[in-house]
């Protein structure tokens, strides 16, 4: 982690300096010095000491870094300079290289601001330019600078779409990167008793009132934009994951929610207008597939070429909450970043507590307060719901607020009108050490479960509690991340589940991207503020990172189907954190599992050239379906082929070349799955394979090699897990994994065990 002495601009081991310091006649430059971090005396109280005392009096120092680099980064002259390197605390001086400015963070925490290994990038932003993400959601604000379409070439030919006008929205706000924006309302219009043709509440255009739609647009494919921030937070270059690919943006969801009828259109619609990717950070809970909206639309949509990601759902960590599980679908849960907002609670007894904020407001001054926190007879006093707490409980007050029930920061709101000055949001056990930062609209700190209930104790047990709080701006190279985000949906599928779900996790937490400014970062009527940027978390925020993801895999290799793309992307993902352990849970704290991070966190670079890859043809797909003791109605209903009569079937679902493996041994000792693997890397290829296991199951992978004499050749294995004798059935879940390797790639599938019917319910 790095403090930062004069401004937020960190990239892994390096900083890059922005050129905000004036040049002295001394032509003084920013220097990195590496130093010996074990040699600091012990008569310096920190590093930050340590290496101010290196430097002359008219020398800045501009960063202190603690675990991505041991040293720091000043403006010297080079005499100083080649001082500082015959020094024998100093392991290197290096003069600094100049970058543009940063990313907002998840671009560069993905690798995308580095040329990928096999894919000039020159040449894949240009196959990009052809590339559509259609995304449904709250509509688009198409004045952000995020749809600047400088740079880029004519619309792809092929394209249907149009921009409809509407009152608040005329078609010539659309351009070459915003080329499409239409709205869907009549199911919610339907729904909110007025009827198709009564004028509904809020007016039927694409616009977006809400600021979801375009945050999740942006992140997919935004064009990068320069000194972005929310009110001063994340300071950097915005930039979507595709930033030369087009953006058709459809409106399906209204101030009370998103309505299936809405959402077929838009998908209808998507797929008429010829998107390539489909982007949805929405979902409800999990039915048959023949009653899920999403997952017939989607169907559809894989049958004609078209990558559907969804969100996983905002459920977390409740086990089996998942949304949008059909196996076509790409999955996505959500995790952290390295990037956070700390904030502080320094409490009267003199403990100081660190949370996360994204207030940007005057503060509170450094003079202690009052404390409260009320768990008494008004049960909703400690929620701070609306209505629940009297002036006389909060006027001039720091307020504790438990998590949940009601928004974050609607809870703020409720101490600010109480008259308090201040709030302290502490987790519950259902969200454990999660922190989420919001843009409070008065001094606010989250904090984890843990300190919250140091917290609580504190005012209990103490005659006169006292806090002040403070803010810290912004901090890189947080470690561990990625971390699993505690409200990430979980597995398992209930559907069916012989899939494992979710897919996989991307960044989803504190992620900054475009916003509507009809509306206050914090999404509340009473919040005047405007801004152009905000900071969001939720699966909502990761599923468009792998929907922009997928547009330039899809541009780099147009030849692939939607399931290769999607098994690049999982079979390439890593499940091992900054740290280098394995993925954490923020709902616990401990390791991740599967049913939480799916095949784990995506990896780009890898996901363009994965070796291998696990198709999965439309006839697969129907041959599954037909395997869920669906009637054949039911099967037609999502495949809309009346000629469909299920005279082929799996002997078990889990037969379809998924690249994970969901083994339900249930009342069976025995489960045999085939998969066959496709070879994208080169000719004359050689693969190996190595079994991770729980001791209570034996797997045996034949053949143990795979041999691919030409690109495009198919291989097929066979796996059979053999649950032990007198193995316990634990209601519980067991993990392990299946990797192909050579020198070159490692093509991984994780494996999640049960063994009850308990295990999946």
């Amino acid at each position: 982690m790095a403090s930062n002495a004069f401004l937020p601009s960190l990239t892994g081991a390096l900083l890059v300096l922005l050129p905000l310091l004036s040049v002295s006649a001394m032509a003084k430059k920013t220097y990195i010095v590496h130093m010996k971090h074990q040699d600091k005396p012990s008569s310096y109280a920190t590093h930050h000491d340590w290496y101010s005392s290196q430097l002359q009096s008219d020398s800045f120092l501009l960063y202190t870094y603690t675990d991505a680099y041991h040293g720091f980064a000043a403006s010297l002259d080079s005499d100083e300079a080649d001082s500082l390197r015959r020094s024998d605390s100093v392991l290197g001086v290096y003069e600094d290289t100049r970058y543009t400015l940063h990313t907002t963070r998840t671009p560069e925490f993905l690798g995308l601001n580095t040329e990928f290994d096999s894919h000039n990038t020159q040449v894949l932003d240009q196959a990009s330019n052809d590339v559509i993400i259609g995304v449904l959601d709250t509509g688009v604000w198409p004045e952000s600078k995020s749809f600047d379409d400088s740079g880029l070439p004519e619309i792809p030919t092929r394209w249907k779409g149009k921009c409809e006008s509407g009152p608040d929205f005329k078609p010539t706000l659309c351009n070459k990167k915003l080329i499409g924006a239409r709205s869907f309302s009549k199911g919610y219009r339907m729904a909110s008793g007025g009827g198709s043709a009564k004028k509904p509440k809020e007016a039927v255009s694409p616009r977006d009132n809400d600021g979801h739609g375009t945050h999740t647009a942006s992140t997919a494919a935004g064009s990068p934009v320069g000194n972005a921030s929310l009110l001063g937070y994340a300071h950097g270059k915005a930039r979507g994951m595709a930033t030369r690919a087009r953006i058709g943006a459809y409106k399906v969801c209204w101030s009370v929610g998103c309505f299936g009828s809405d959402i077929l259109a838009g998908m209808d619609q998507a797929i008429s207008d010829g998107v390539d990717v489909l982007s949805l950070s929405l979902g409800g809970g999990s039915a048959p597939y023949y009653r899920d909206t999403i997952a017939i639309g989607a169907f559809t949509a894989v049958e004609k070429g078209i990558f559907v990601a969804c969100s996983a759902g905002n459920s977390g960590p409740i086990r089996a909450s998942l949304a949008n599980v059909a196996p076509w679908i790409m999955t996505v849960g959500a995790g952290t970043i390295d990037r956070d907002f700390p904030a502080f609670a320094l409490l009267g007894n003199k403990n100081r507590f660190t949370g996360v904020s994204l207030y940007s407001g005057n503060g509170m001054g450094d003079k202690p307060v009052g404390l409260v926190y009320n768990k008494g007879g008004n049960s909703t006093t400690n929620m701070c719901l609306p209505g629940s707490l009297e002036p006389d409980f909060a006027r001039g007050k720091v307020v504790v607020c438990d998590r949940g029930v009601n928004p974050r920061v609607e809870k703020g709101a409720v101490v600010r009108d109480a008259g308090g000055v201040g709030m302290i949001l502490a987790n519950t056990a259902a969200s454990g050490e999660e922190l989420v930062a919001d843009s409070h609209l008065l001094p606010a700190v989250a904090v984890g479960r843990k300190v919250g209930d140091m917290i609580r104790e504190y005012v209990r047990s103490d005659s006169n509690p006292t806090a002040v709080l403070s803010f810290g701006g912004t901090v890189l190279n947080v470690k561990p991340s990625p971390v699993v985000a505690a409200f990430s949906s979980r597995g398992p599928n209930m559907v069916n589940p012989q899939i494992l779900k979710p897919d996989v996790i991307g960044p989803g937490v504190n992620i900054l991207a475009a916003w509507s400014e009809a509306v206050g970062p914090t999404g509340l009527d009473t919040d005047t503020r405007k801004t152009q940027f905000n900071i969001m978390s939720g699966t909502s925020m990761s599923c468009p990172h792998i929907s922009g993801l997928a547009a330039l895999l899809k541009a780099a290799h147009p030849e692939w189907s939607p399931s290769a793309i999607k098994s690049a992307l999982m079979t390439t993902a890593y499940t091992k954190d900054n740290t280098n352990s394995p993925l954490r849970d923020a709902a616990g704290g401990g390791f991740s599992n599967p049913l939480a991070h799916g095949a784990g966190h995506v990896e780009p670079h890898k996901a363009l050239n994965p070796g291998l890859v696990y198709d999965i043809s439309i006839e697969d797909y129907i041959t599954f379906l037909c395997s869920l003791d669906y009637t054949v109605a039911q099967v037609q209903t999502i495949v809309k082929r009346p000629n469909v009569t299920c005279s082929r079937k799996f002997s078990d679902p889990g037969q379809l070349n998924y690249p994970s493996f969901s083994v339900l041994f249930a009342n069976k000792r025995v489960v045999r799955y085939t998969r066959v693997l496709t070879n994208v890397g080169a000719a004359d290829s050689v693969y190996d394979v190595t079994v991770d296991a729980p001791t209570m199951v034996n797997v045996a992978v034949k053949p143990t090699k795979l041999v691919f004499k030409s690109v495009g050749e198919k291989q097929r294995y066979t796996v059979t897990f053999v649950a032990e004798r007198g193995a316990p059935k634990t209601p519980m879940s067991e993990f392990g994994s299946i990797v192909w390797s050579n020198a070159q790639h490692q093509v991984k599938s994780p494996v999640a065990f049960a063994w009850t019917s308990a295990a999946v319910s």
